[in-house]
């Protein structure tokens, strides 16, 4: 198929800019890389963070679940207004929104300014759904599993780039001769910079679908009326994915929070070395979350959403025990071993996870969206507390997650998803 079609690509030509559908998205998992470092900026920071404002464990906790926490809520309302105004409009207003909090963020001087700066940053995590919704209507459903994973996956990967690129300009900061209490505010600019930058860009050259803007197309307002958050809150296979993707996303975004800490504390690594290993978690979303898009649209194509969904439950059981392994594990080596091996399973049940949700209810593509992205916020927020709680150390949460992580794997496997056939014309797709 052409690129300069109207219609949505039966093939990803990853390499391609030609055409709206590809430039949507590149441009869109681009914004949500760079959304990233504004998310999760200050977590490699967090240690100098920690000394310049006195926090306490129990005050770190509250911080990381706040990261989350609102973006469940902000997911379920940018869903929906994907929906109704547009992916474009959406994340060109998100992304201007959310670069003020990420800038300014350095005028907090106190635990309960820093929170609540905190909690306004984490707004910018709606990102996510924006990207899988655009995503989702410039591909056929024959590659939309594979586009969706490439996409997310290339924009998790700011995830790991931000623990190891934030430290370092840090650093550059200190080496200009600003105080460390002084560096961690100004590094923070940077990626406020860059969140207005991607608003420019994602205005200026990406349209809501291959046919043009919903401001151009006759009967979207019919289509859009047609689909609602209702309709997709009502279909339980909404909420088991719901609780999947609180169980790899969810898991994922409070490592991206913990991890720089976990391995300078329990392990004594440097700042910049638990930095790097922090990242090289966030690292292999360059390849693992396509991976398990890529499966997934191949079994779909063979054994419908139960292949599909009997697939993500295996990934997640495996996933779980390699959390558990990784709680257990005594020393720096085997700890790396078994984050490699456990955030492989992770990513894939990611892509597999988004693999399957435009086949649930496409008028309401993005309610359904955002409430399976709201999931795994609130698998973020769940395991925040336990990171938050002073009864049990870093590594028995781990051990907890773990097995949360497996039991979830078995509630999809028991689930019983309708079988679809991925190769039908898709209706309305061109306006949806």
């Amino acid at each position: 198929m052409s690129l300069i079609s109207n219609k949505p690509l039966e093939s990803l030509p990853i390499f391609s800019i030609k055409g709206v559908q590809m430039r949507t998205f590149h441009i869109t998992w681009l914004s949500f890389f760079v959304c990233f470092f504004g998310w999760f900026g200050l977590a490699p920071l967090m240690k100098v963070v920690k000394d310049d404002l006195g926090l306490t464990k129990s005050q770190i906790g509250n911080i990381i679940i706040a990261s989350v926490a609102v973006t469940v809520v902000a997911r379920i309302i940018i869903g929906k207004l994907c929906d109704t105004w547009g992916p474009r409009k959406t994340y060109t207003a998100l992304l201007v929104l959310c670069s003020v909090p990420v800038m300014t963020v350095g005028l907090a001087h106190s635990y309960e300014s820093f929170l609540l700066f905190r909690l306004a940053i984490g707004v910018i995590g709606a990102s996510f759904v924006i990207t899988q919704y655009h995503t989702s209507v410039m591909f056929d459903k024959r590659i939309v599993g594979t586009a969706n994973a490439v996409a997310g996956g290339w924009g998790n990967l700011g995830g790991g780039i931000t623990n190891m690129v934030m430290p370092l300009i840090f650093a550059g900061f200190v080496g200009l001769g600003y105080l460390p209490t002084s560096a961690w505010r100004l590094a923070m600019i940077v990626p406020g910079v860059g969140l207005l930058l991607m608003a420019v860009l994602y205005w200026t050259y990406t349209k809501d679908t291959p046919a043009g803007n919903f401001d151009e197309l006759p009967g979207r307002q019919k289509v859009a009326k047609e689909g609602s958050l209702a309709d997709a809150a009502k279909d339980y296979r909404t909420w088991i994915l719901f609780l999947a993707y609180g169980a790899c996303f969810g898991i994922e975004v409070t490592f991206d929070n913990v991890a720089a800490l976990f391995f300078a504390e329990k392990f004594g690594a440097s700042l910049t070395t638990a930095g790097l290993l922090a990242g090289s978690f966030g690292f292999m979303n360059l390849f693992a979350r396509a991976l398990g898009g890529i499966v997934a649209d191949r079994v779909g194509r063979q054994f419908g959403m139960r292949g599909k969904g009997l697939l993500l439950a295996v990934l997640l059981l495996l996933e779980g025990a390699g959390i558990v392994y990784f709680g257990l594990t005594g020393n720096l080596t085997g700890a790396i071993v078994a984050m490699v091996v456990f955030a492989l399973f992770l990513k894939m049940a990611n892509g597999t996870t988004y693999a399957m949700v435009p086949f649930i209810n496409r008028k309401a593509l993005g309610s359904v969206s955002g409430i399976v992205g709201a999931g795994g916020n609130v698998g973020a927020v769940l395991a925040g507390f336990l990171f938050k709680s002073s009864a049990i150390s870093y590594s028995e949460a781990f051990v907890y997650i773990g097995l949360a992580v497996a039991v979830v794997g078995g509630v999809v496997a028991l689930t019983r998803f309708a079988k679809v056939e991925v190769t039908a014309p898709e209706p309305g797709l061109a306006v949806a």
